[in-house]
């Protein structure tokens, strides 16, 4: 093929290329094709890179995501607290107020009359009012709470992703789990037996070969003599 004219040679490479069943790799030197591997492959590493600093930056943005979200269902569970406990007091307040109406000892009535008279704004305006913001610290708290699992899948989900980017085969690979280790140990369990048994299948057979040897060497060194002959078969 080398002894082609170079006329030919570019008549066959630029009907390749009508045809498109060249590509640059059969058009261009080795050194070229180099250049342009490595080029892609730093644009690759380049772009693998990129995705890793923004899921790294989504992680950070969930995380402070869910840190809002617990700072804001902290100071709303506060605030429901704290209306809880002045609606119990209105409610004794009021209860006051009623047994005012009848008569008591004179020590429970003055601390009755002094509950009452701490309240400034009519109590049953106040109790409405403060129930209508129990209700409303409670839609708050599950509106929290639901946007809290929203952001802590989407954190879930982006953690993944970045484990599954930075993974790598080769170099990630090792035994995790104490399986493999029994494992291993059962095999080199069962290659300590079959040493042991090939070594006592040798010691037998070096025995046997050494009473035929003992044999054979006793009927040479023996002196020949009628009763000595034995047959075997």
């Amino acid at each position: 093929m080398s002894v082609l004219p170079d006329e030919l040679w570019r008549t066959i490479l630029e009907s390749g290329i009508r045809s498109l069943s060249l590509n640059h790799r059969d058009l261009c030197c080795k050194s070229l094709y180099q250049l342009r591997f490595e080029r892609d492959r730093m644009r690759k590493l380049a772009a693998h890179r990129r995705e890793v600093l923004r899921m790294e930056s989504l992680i950070a943005d969930q995380e402070r995501k869910l840190q809002a979200i617990k700072d804001r269902s902290s100071a709303e569970k506060d605030k429901l607290n704290a209306t809880l406990s002045e609606l119990s007091n209105l409610q004794r307040a009021r209860q006051a107020s009623v047994a005012l109406t009848v008569w008591q000892p004179e020590v429970i009535r003055c601390s009755q009359k002094q509950i009452v008279e701490q309240c400034m704004v009519p109590v049953n305006y106040r109790v409405n009012a403060l129930q209508m913001e129990v209700k409303l610290c409670k839609q708050h708290l599950l509106r929290f709470d639901k946007a809290y699992r929203d952001a802590k899948e989407k954190l879930q989900a982006a953690i993944e992703k970045l484990e599954s980017l930075k993974y790598h085969p080769l170099r990630d690979y090792q035994f995790t789990s104490s399986a493999p280790v029994e494992f291993n140990e059962s095999i080199k369990r069962k290659m300590l037996k079959l040493h042991l048994s090939n070594h006592k299948a040798f010691g037998s057979v070096s025995l046997v070969a050494f009473l035929f040897l003992y044999y054979d060497f006793s009927l040479f060194f023996m002196p020949y003599s009628p009763q000595n002959v034995t047959i075997i078969i």
